[in-house]
């Protein structure tokens, strides 16, 4: 079989052109084209079109495929995403893309094998600690510098540790995200009803999230709502990266956060900041683009203050190698009983330490 035979749809990439992907799992596939009696078609077995049911609408692209495409590493999933020989109804789509009942998914020819049981047996097992649990939903408290999944060049973060620690458990995954370098509330879902009914109150933005941010300088009492569009990219080195945009930006989407100031020390401000959007790195940015980065932050803070920090002299004695971000409050509906929940997680300790000593 001559494989140049066969048009993929996509010149980027042919790199994985020999095995086709493993049969998918809560998704349907298109019925191959028709040929000859007793003759397979060569092109038919290199692509795979998957029909998203009603179980998946609503999911990411990404955590479908990283679900769906067993044996895939992460890093390939997000490689196939950009490069765009990932398809969503013929059109290109990014990894956040949410799936609707009856979309066709085109994913292209991988080499799949299964999972080695070494690297599983590599991923510890770690529970954390535990803010609310029940039969539907998980909320912990993550702390710093834990990603919340593997993939990017992280092996494994919070939700393959739990799976790990809970070999029973038949469904964990993750309701929304918090950047690695912060801390605070995280939910996972028990249940794909869960899932979904939570998810839905996060684009609605019917959640009230609540984080508590130390930034550098006297904040300004007056400003009290910061709304200024943001943009995402990559950078040269392909480091997702975000930037304030002005309102008109053709790429730019309106992002509003709340703030309030809490206490007022010698060389910073300890700050509310409730989001009334989900935007990536949405307090980061604005907290720095209004002049006032967050203590700690390796990606948009004052590096040289940073440094003093974490040598401990900025605060004489204490040395802070974090960033001073930390999901405190999220307020949301119980997916299956309607009740309102409100979840607070109290500040880690080394962040309390560091008030301590203004």
């Amino acid at each position: 079989m001559r494989l140049a035979s066969c048009p993929l749809n996509s010149g980027k990439s042919n790199t994985y052109n020999v095995n086709v992907v493993q049969p998918i799992i809560g998704a349907k596939p298109r019925p191959p084209s028709p040929g000859k009696a007793g003759e397979s078609s060569p092109c038919a077995a290199q692509v795979r079109h998957l029909i998203v049911d009603e179980g998946s609408a609503g999911q990411r692209l990404d955590n479908f495929l990283i679900r769906e495409l067993k044996g895939a590493p992460k890093t390939l999933v997000y490689r196939i995403i950009r490069s765009g020989e990932v398809r969503i109804n013929k059109g290109r789509a990014q990894a956040d893309t949410r799936l609707e009942s009856g979309d066709d998914v085109r994913v292209p020819p991988l080499r799949l094998t299964e999972k080695d049981p070494d690297l599983a047996a590599a991923v510890p097992a770690r529970e954390f600690p535990i803010l609310f649990e029940d039969e539907h939903l998980l909320a912990i408290d993550k702390p710093a510098g834990v990603a919340v999944h593997g993939g990017s060049g992280v092996s494994h973060g919070v939700i393959e540790q739990l799976r790990r620690a809970r070999p029973g458990a038949r469904f964990l995954e993750l309701v929304h995200r918090l950047d690695k370098e912060t801390s605070g509330i995280l939910l996972v879902a028990k249940k794909r009803s869960a899932l979904t009914a939570l998810q839905d109150q996060f684009r609605q933005r019917e959640t009230g999230k609540t984080y508590a941010a130390l930034v550098i300088g006297a904040w300004p009492a007056a400003t009290k709502v910061i709304d200024v569009a943001l943009h995402k990219y990559l950078d040269a080195a392909g480091e997702r990266r975000v930037r304030a945009v002005a309102a008109d930006h053709p790429d730019g989407r309106r992002s509003i956060s709340l703030v309030r100031i809490v206490k007022t020390y010698t060389h910073g401000t300890l700050l509310d900041v409730t989001i009334k959007t989900g935007r990536t790195h949405q307090i980061r940015v604005h907290l720095q683009n209004a002049g006032h980065p967050i203590v700690g932050d390796d990606k948009y803070g004052d590096f040289a203050v940073n440094r003093a920090y974490a040598r401990g002299e900025r605060c004489p004695g204490v040395r802070f190698e974090r960033m001073f971000l930390h999901a405190r409050q999220l307020a949301f509906d119980h997916p299956a009983t309607g009740e309102r929940i409100e979840l607070r997680a109290p500040l880690p300790p080394e962040c309390e330490t560091l008030l301590q000593h203004p």
